[in-house]
């Protein structure tokens, strides 16, 4: 155990697919646990269909699964349960992802585990949570922005609500689940018992939208924009994101506009006035950064210290000296995969090295025979489990 690997020693066995579990169980893997990644047979993780695919991998499966070892068991043959009941000898953490209600039938519920395993950590992740009327309908991260007023809010110029194409709900679940797991850790040390840890797509969609939830609910139902003007702005050659919180940077902005008088305006004295009158406000600075390039409105929003930054694609982010300089992205080549794929550095932590276990996410099966050689099982047994179809291994 280290500052670079807190959690050497735990033993993690992830049962969860998508990308809200297994990006969790992944935080654990690059902070040193020992993370076995239980999957079906075949396909295996159902994250491994999603999008493109290169073999055994998509971006999805890449991202969720760095740092883990695979084995592919047969969940529904008794042979391949009890292959898991093995696994979970001496496991720290249990994740599981299935709807409520499959897990008890498959016989891997908290009840049935920890009553194996009392100081395990057991950590269900669903759509809508274990109980109520929606418990058991199938929900992936585009649902939960339309159930939890995310898309609503986020309407574009056309006035149409769009899904945030960045999978926001599935990466906080994954994020707000580490974070219960990474706490629940530190209190077990003084526990003589583990404990049940539910998490739902539902709940972590709902803490990220906090602070909106609260202030259209106190302010009617809209939330009113934090400065103004602020937004997204067409420039001559592209787009920029700029915001003037304060009367501070609404001076500075109107001296890098060429129209110093205008913050003179009475209708565009303070915050409020300038909320109130946004129509006209916007109906002069629109044209008038419109009229020139990114390049010259960074420069001059530059100095006079205003926020912005010009809408980068995601190859212009990728080539940004800021990038390269902080050593954000790593590019790591994996299995199957025709070039290295960027991943970014995830804060706090030291970059996986190229060619090291964290820096692999595992194809189905890959490490099945290794796992239950570890885990007592001889030659001849594990020949046996794979020739009936309760394991398979990597091809």
């Amino acid at each position: 155990m280290s500052y670079d690997a807190p959690f050497a020693g735990l033993k993690v066995i992830d049962l969860s697919q998508g990308i809200a579990g297994p990006y969790c169980a992944m935080l654990l893997a690059q902070h040193g646990a020992q993370v076995i990644k239980v999957e079906s047979i075949g396909e295996g993780d159902w994250a491994r269909a999603l999008g493109v695919r290169y073999r055994n991998h998509t971006a999805f499966s890449i991202i969720g699964n760095l740092g883990k070892r695979s084995i592919a068991v047969d969940l529904k043959s008794e042979a391949g349960k009890q292959v898991v009941w093995r696994l979970l000898n001496g496991a720290d953490v249990f994740l599981e992802g299935f709807r409520p209600g499959v897990i008890r039938r498959l016989g891997f519920d908290y009840a049935s585990v920890s009553a194996r395993v009392p100081r395990i950590l057991y950590l269900s992740i669903s759509g809508f949570g274990q109980t109520g009327p929606l418990a058991e309908r199938p929900a992936m991260d585009p649902v939960l922005q339309a159930y939890t007023g995310l898309m609503a809010e986020n309407r574009g110029e056309d006035g149409i609500p769009h899904r945030v194409p960045v999978i926001v709900v599935d990466m906080s679940t994954a994020l707000y689940a580490y974070q219960a797991l990474a706490a629940a850790l530190y209190a077990r040390r003084d526990e003589a018992r583990g404990r049940y840890i539910d998490v739902s797509l539902m709940q972590a969609a709902t803490a990220l939208q906090s602070i909106r939830l609260m202030a259209c609910h106190l302010e009617g139902g809209t939330m009113k924009p934090g400065g103004v003007p602020g937004g997204v702005f067409q420039t001559a050659d592209g787009w920029m994101s700029m915001v003037a919180i304060n009367d501070r940077d609404w001076k500075s902005l109107c001296a890098a506009l060429d129209m110093p008088a205008l913050a003179a305006d009475p209708r565009f004295a303070d915050p409020a006035s300038r909320l109130a009158n946004d129509a006209a406000l916007y109906a002069i600075v629109r044209p008038a950064i419109a009229a020139r390039p990114c390049a010259d409105w960074s420069r001059r929003l530059t100095d006079a210290r205003i926020m912005h930054e010009r809408l980068n694609s995601y190859a212009e982010f990728l080539d940004q000296p800021q990038v390269r300089e902080t050593g954000l992205v790593h590019w790591l080549a994996q299995a199957g995969v025709p070039k290295p794929v960027p991943v970014p550095a995830l804060p706090g932590m030291l970059p996986p090295a190229p060619g090291t276990q964290r820096a692999e996410a595992p194809v189905p099966g890959q490490h099945s025979q290794a796992i239950l050689a570890e885990h007592g099982f001889t030659s001849a047994e594990i020949a046996g489990l794979i020739a009936q179809g309760a394991v398979a291994v990597a091809e």
